[in-house]
């Protein structure tokens, strides 16, 4: 089954399988899920946000620092456990200390640094110091991937290594669109950005850049449908989110083995953006308009509806209640498929059912 792959390489970087873990925060992909996709042929990924408060190094005070502190703590752990694999940090550009979590990921050996909620548009003067990490913005559209490879260009002379197409159609978590009337909007499907956004690279740009799909890919015949469209790769994410090596508390990925597909709902995140998550007690209230937050315990945004006027909650400490499997207080991101989660499968197992046996 294996012989019929496209070959994916992103930057120096090739993987057994064209597959990408996908970034889940905070701490749902973290160094043991990361190291176990990277161990089983694929690429594994460590999402960088909110790690320092699922710590014992955050004393309260150091947030920023902290965060710096596990992230590189992490890449080293998902190294160890990887096999000589390929490990990658999600980073949002999003955050407030966006900066220190990508120059985190390089010190501490990510191999690789994918990066959206928002345009990573100086992801290079980020990373000059490490030119071989690779670079692979998330994009939405042909217009967004065409705006970062000009100013790319433009200002730092370099080309991105890879572009994630995520549709907002079927993805879990920050959906990439600002309008929740975009969220099922054909235009922004798989079907319609891939071949456009595959041709302009070749016709228009002239350089040999792969496309990975993103959103509601789950089985090996999402995946060639996908490879059909002119990509050479996909990324998946809730399918391992409920995994032995996941990271999360095993009460959160119990959550989504119990998520029916009527649970899935669509919320206005405090990023400002729309965003997809479980019905849990939490978002039911939020829903209602009689949600109380917790109170913001750093900057952690650089735009967040919470802190400047109180409106919606804290979405940090919202997702870390769900990591640690607080049904009652947690916001359970998860994508369309959820529903399909039926246990705690390792992760080898699911590239058996994805790949066959070699």
């Amino acid at each position: 089954m294996a012989n019929s792959l496209p070959v994916l390489r992103i930057g120096k970087y090739s993987p057994r399988y064209p597959l990408i873990q996908g970034g889940m925060g905070v701490r749902i992909s973290g160094p043991s899920l990361a190291g176990a996709v990277a161990s089983a042929g694929g690429i594994g990924t460590i999402a960088s946000v909110g790690l320092a408060v699922a710590s014992d190094v955050y004393d309260g005070r150091n947030y920023f620092e902290a965060n710096q502190i596990v992230l590189k703590k992490d890449v080293e752990e998902a190294r160890k456990s990887s096999g000589g694999g390929i490990i990658a940090v999600n980073a949002m550009v999003a955050l407030t200390d966006y900066d220190l979590h990508v120059r985190a990921a390089c010190e501490g050996g990510a191999d690789m640094i994918i990066s959206g909620a928002g345009l990573p548009l100086r992801l290079p003067e980020l990373t000059r110091e490490f030119p071989h990490v690779a670079l692979v913005p998330i994009v939405s559209s042909t217009k967004a991937a065409s705006l970062i490879i000009r100013r790319w260009e433009k200002l730092y002379g370099r080309l991105p290594d890879a572009f994630v197409v995520e549709t907002p159609l079927y993805a879990g978590g920050h959906l990439g669109v600002t309008k929740m009337e975009h969220v099922m909007d054909e235009a922004l499907s798989l079907e319609s950005v891939i071949p456009g956004l595959v041709r302009y690279l070749d016709e228009e740009v002239g350089e040999d850049i792969p496309v990975i799909g993103a959103g509601g890919i789950w089985d090996r015949g999402d995946m060639d449908k996908v490879f059909s469209l002119g990509a050479r790769g996909v990324q998946m994410g809730t399918r391992f989110a409920s995994t032995l090596e996941g990271d999360a508390d095993i009460r959160f990925k119990q959550a989504l083995i119990d998520a029916r597909e009527e649970d899935v709902v669509i919320i206005k995140s405090p990023v400002g953006i729309p965003g997809r998550a479980l019905r849990s007690p939490f978002v039911e209230k939020y829903l209602e308009g009689t949600v109380e937050s917790k109170p913001c315990f750093a900057n952690c945004l650089s735009h967040c509806s919470y802190r400047t006027d109180r409106q919606a909650f804290c979405i940090a400490e919202a997702l870390v209640d769900a990591v640690r499997g607080n049904w009652e207080e947690g916001l359970f991101f998860c994508g369309s498929n959820v529903a399909r989660i039926t246990r705690m499968e390792p992760v080898e197992e699911i590239f058996r059912d994805l790949f066959g046996q070699e």
